[in-house]
């Protein structure tokens, strides 16, 4: 099979759900390529211009396990980055220092991001993962003082 593009599979294996084994099942020395084929200046690449392997953590998802999400304001965000920095999923989209949104395929609701964000009030909450984006921006809190 050829590799898998970012945008063909994005999300589209749930970790967790393939059959586990126990530790002592497991193949000695297994490496899981991130990539297929060469890799040379990968790095260079947008994540949607690299040639990901079929079961790699970009295209594998673990949504099912979040049962809160952050949410995302656009309109208090500062584009401090903060939150892209120390998100340990890279869950947070940013192009050219700027705050696009939150890739719910990866991430696990862990609330780091809502936890590094310095705006007043926060540009990220967390809310149910069955609350729609749209109802949970219309909850958004005032300033504090």
């Amino acid at each position: 099979m050829k590799g898998v593009c970012a945008t063909e599979k994005r999300g589209t294996k749930e970790i967790g759900s393939e059959e586990l084994v126990g530790w002592d099942a497991v193949t000695q020395g297994v490496v899981i390529n991130s990539f297929e084929g060469n890799a040379t200046n990968v790095a260079s690449l947008k994540q949607e211009e690299r040639n990901y392997s079929d079961f790699s953590s970009y295209t594998a998802t673990v949504a099912s396990w979040r049962v809160v999400k952050p949410v995302y304001n656009r309109d208090i965000c500062i584009d401090c980055q903060n939150c892209w920095v120390w998100c340990p999923d890279t869950s947070i989209i940013s192009r050219d220092k700027q705050m696009l949104g939150i890739d719910y395929d990866h991430c696990k609701g862990c609330s780091v991001c809502v936890e590094v964000c310095p705006t007043n009030p926060k540009s990220l909450l967390m809310f149910a993962e069955h609350e729609e984006i749209e109802k949970a921006l219309e909850s958004w809190p005032t300033k504090e003082k």
